[in-house]
């Protein structure tokens, strides 16, 4: 169960991406890991008792039963779903990069290759050897990494000249409190915004929140989420070592600024094939695990994607819900292929973003608030109602969506890479860096031409996307205040047993000057079965 949990922490988007990350732009993002860390103990006595307590095993449905609210269910659910399928177009995207360098596979060709091997296994369901496939695939990619830091470390001269050369060129980059809002990453933002991005994840994601349930005492979860951390720490820390690792072989040869690879996260790919030309099976292990990786996690989330729209939205038409269960699950097969062919849309869109942990996180950060916003509402502020909930998600999904569209309009957002060199370069490769150089004067001559004076607006859009999850909750939380204070009826009220505990003893000890806002019944079987014969409101 730990490594399950743990598994999406080493997933080929870290291992393609961190590398590139640290070579190209320092050490700093790792700092993220601070919130991992915070997040675990949050959510374990935080999130988990409240869940625990009522015996509920999906997150969406805790949604309706607090707020007896088909709509915020919903909305949940539909964020839910877009946050997956923009992060699983990044990360069928990552293995196209290691085929294209290796062996020259166009992109394009990848990408409609991995989304019809997607819909062939989800036509069959093929769900139990996906996960088989997925423990196999965490395993050899750990060893990978382990084996490339082996290799440069022999090469270089041991491991503490790799930690030498990243420290002579100024690669490591921790403990940075600058409080400036548009700086790419520092200590304050990488730690809140991976804190928030992780509660939302691992406290309001319904893949996550299943795997704690399904063990039967809350002390086993305990245990095991605190036990985690460790496993978290050195399964995130690996990559970076990984590109602390190649950035000791090539930190006098740039591969990018020598013009041999096209983008950053091409570095590891182009790693293999050059140092590792000469061994056979190298190329296939690297390639295949990669891709091995995003199959797996590509056809396991998209058929939870599928049964979650069936069971929050398709459902409730009546046409399709008097079907047999085999026309039912024809169906979810049905809406799995459309979400395959989504994700090879926002596969394509990814490839004009910069790099694959820079898209990553800014889909995560920016789908993070609304979502961890509701649940906020719904376990610690007794006087959340349905119409608070909604539109406070509704307002802050609006807003982030505005900043983001923004951001990806202004052409002057992101910052420039670290210094690299390319003075051991071979006189060929000086020779084609000459002449892209060259090309990139020209275009920062035409760009220079084409910027304006910063404006407001142009202030809000850069700032950094590690504080969206943060602003989305904060927002969501605003916004469910202000408009439940402002139409609370006795219509809304609710079992208090849905709060938390520690607001629930809060409560009991200080009544609002007498505003109840339901009762404090415990909610047994008799309880569930009432609010299934009830008609939830929209």
């Amino acid at each position: 169960m730990m490594l399950s949990i743990a598994r999406g922490t080493l997933g080929v988007i870290s291992v393609l991406g961190y590398p590139s990350e640290f070579f190209y732009r320092g050490s700093a993002m790792w700092e993220s890991l601070y919130g991992v860390i915070t997040a675990y103990p949050i959510v374990c006595f935080v999130f988990i008792p409240v869940y625990f307590d009522l015996g509920i095993t999906s997150v969406y449905q805790y949604l309706e039963l607090r707020f007896n609210s088909r709509l915020v269910r919903c909305l949940a659910s539909g964020t839910y779903i877009i946050r997956t399928l923009l992060s699983l177009g990044v990360t069928i995207y990552t293995p196209t990069v290691a085929l294209n360098t290796i062996i020259g596979v166009p992109y394009w060709v990848s990408l409609v290759s991995i989304t019809v091997i997607t819909i062939f296994f989800n036509a069959l369901g093929g769900l139990k050897a996906a996960v088989a496939a997925d423990v196999i695939q965490s395993l050899s990619m750990t060893a990978m990494l382990v084996g490339i830091i082996i290799y440069c470390s022999i090469t270089v001269g041991g491991v503490d000249k790799i930690l030498t050369i990243s420290s002579e060129n100024d690669r490591f980059a921790f403990f940075n409190f600058a409080t400036d809002l548009h700086l790419r990453v520092t200590t304050t933002s990488a730690w809140l915004g991976e804190l928030f991005n992780s509660l939302s994840l691992l406290g309001c994601q319904q893949n996550f929140v299943q795997r704690y349930l399904s063990m039967p005492t809350f002390g086993q979860i305990r245990r095991t989420l605190m036990l985690n951390i460790p496993v978290v720490i050195l399964l995130f820390s690996l990559p970076w070592f990984v590109g602390m690792a190649i950035y000791a072989i090539y930190w006098h040869c740039d591969p990018l600024k020598a013009s041999v690879i096209a983008k950053m996260d091409e570095i590891l790919p182009y790693f293999m094939v050059d140092r590792f030309d000469s061994v056979p099976g190298v190329w296939g292990i690297f390639v295949g695990t990669l891709f091995n990786g995003a199959l797996t996690l590509n056809i396991s989330n998209i058929n939870s994607l599928a049964t979650v729209t069936w069971e929050d939205f398709l459902s409730l038409v009546p046409a399709l819900r008097k079907k047999s269960d085999t026309h039912q699950l024809n169906v979810i097969k049905l809406v799995g292929t459309v979400y395959a062919v989504v994700i090879m849309g926002v596969g394509f869109i990814v490839g004009l973003l910069s790099g694959v942990i820079e898209s990553s996180m800014l889909i995560i950060s920016a789908t993070s608030g609304p979502l961890l916003g509701v649940f906020v509402l719904a376990m610690f502020i007794p006087f959340a109602n349905w119409k608070g909930a909604a539109l406070g998600m509704l307002a802050s999904h609006l807003s982030i969506l505005w900043i983001v569209v923004g951001r990806l309009i202004e052409s002057n957002v992101s910052e420039p890479l670290l210094d690299t060199s390319i003075e051991g370069c071979y006189a060929d490769l000086m020779e084609a860096q000459k002449n892209a150089t060259l090309l990139v004067a020209v275009a920062l001559e035409e760009g220079v031409n084409a910027v304006e004076t910063s404006t407001l607006l142009n202030r809000i859009y850069s700032i950094t996307y590690l504080y969206y999850g943060v602003f989305g909750t904060v927002l969501t939380v605003l916004a469910g205040v202000v408009v439940s204070l402002a139409t609370w009826s006795s219509h809304d009220a609710y079992n208090m047993k849905m709060l938390h505990p520690a607001v629930r003893w809060l409560y009991s000890r200080c009544p609002f000057s007498g505003k109840h806002f339901g009762s404090f019944e415990v909610a047994g079987k008799g309880y569930e079965a009432g609010m299934k014969e009830a008609v939830p409101r929209c």
